[in-house]
């Protein structure tokens, strides 16, 4: 993974590293916890598991679908529910000192909403109910860095404002994300608002990533797709399957995500371990064209990273610069 100089980010406090190098993870009373997410090293992976996994938020109890989006070094979780409430808290871990703080509230509070970053600014759409005027002009909010700050964005003028959203990605500058039905495109340079392709929005399920232009996930037959121009048409996309990758991973039915590392597709899963123990397994894989125009997906590596107690979960994989 390229290395990239660190964004200058004065959202972080002084707060005190925790006291353990490898602090258990955090509890929480539902019967799926959410787990702190795996801080990755660039390919090619160890040969061990992540012997140092993040420690938890210091805060209790723990927002559950919080949105996540990586700025330099660090991962912001952004929003979540806490005892059912939508909280406007953004929590900061900074990978380079393995340690968590604060940033700048949002306008208002949000669950399950889409993040995605565009020329160093993260933007967050949806999330909240559009019950009134006001909460319609803020669906969506753009946090600033370098100014530390929230501002709202251009409403958008579209009669798609939904709550929940279940996936999103940054693509060719712009934000997509989509809901249970149909989904929304954001131009940040521009300031538009558009629909996502009922094509594109058809085959999109869970987490998504993107590799070299290509929008990729996984189907409801567990099979890794990609969102490709056709070679004959015109310019028209469809969901594509990646060959080559059944014999070298588990059809991902559920408790998979991915991301791009180095520009390969990274993805994730959960696997039973040993007694109460649930294995994080991570495969990096080589996409490329063929002369046919179909996908064809290369196993560069494949292994368990991490080993959590039972019930915990994958919510999100990002790729941080170091």
């Amino acid at each position: 993974m390229a290395r990239r100089p660190p964004l200058p980010t004065p959202l972080l406090p002084q707060i005190p590293t925790q006291p353990h190098p490898t602090p258990p993870l955090p509890h929480h009373p539902h019967p799926r916890p959410q787990l702190p997410l795996p801080i990755l090293p660039p390919p090619p992976l160890p040969q061990t598991p992540h012997p140092h996994p993040p420690p938890p938020l210091p805060s209790s109890p723990h927002p559950i679908g919080a949105a996540c989006a990586a700025l330099g070094p660090n991962i912001l979780l952004i929003g979540g529910s806490i005892n059912d409430v939508p909280s406007s808290a953004v929590h900061v871990f900074d990978s380079t000192a393995n340690r968590w703080g604060t940033a700048p509230r949002m306008r208002f509070g949000r669950e399950f909403a889409a993040a995605g970053v565009v020329d160093g600014r993260v933007y967050v759409l949806g999330g909240c109910v559009v019950d009134n005027w006001t909460k319609s002009r803020h669906w969506a909010e753009v946090f600033d860095p370098k100014v530390g700050a929230w501002a709202p964005v251009p409403p958008s003028p579209l009669d798609f404002q939904e709550k929940w959203m279940h996936g999103s990605a940054v693509l060719g500058g712009r934000i997509y994300a989509v809901a249970d039905r149909g989904g929304v495109v954001f131009d940040p340079n521009e300031g538009s608002w558009g629909h996502v392709s009922k094509r594109m929005d058809l085959g999109w399920r869970g987490r998504a990533a993107v590799v070299d232009g290509v929008l990729y996930c996984y189907d409801y037959l567990g099979k890794i797709r990609g969102f490709v121009e056709e070679e004959e048409g015109e310019g028209e996309c469809v969901w594509k399957q990646v060959r080559g990758l059944d014999k070298g991973l588990p059809k991902f039915m559920c408790g998979a995500t991915m991301a791009n590392v180095g520009g390969n597709l990274c993805v994730l899963w959960e696997g039973k371990g040993l007694a109460n123990q649930v294995e994080i397994s991570c495969a990096l894989i080589d996409i490329c064209r063929d002369s046919f125009g179909e996908l064809r997906g290369s196993i560069l590596s494949s292994q368990v990273i991490l080993v959590v107690p039972r019930g915990s979960s994958i919510v999100h994989c990002l790729d941080v610069a170091l």
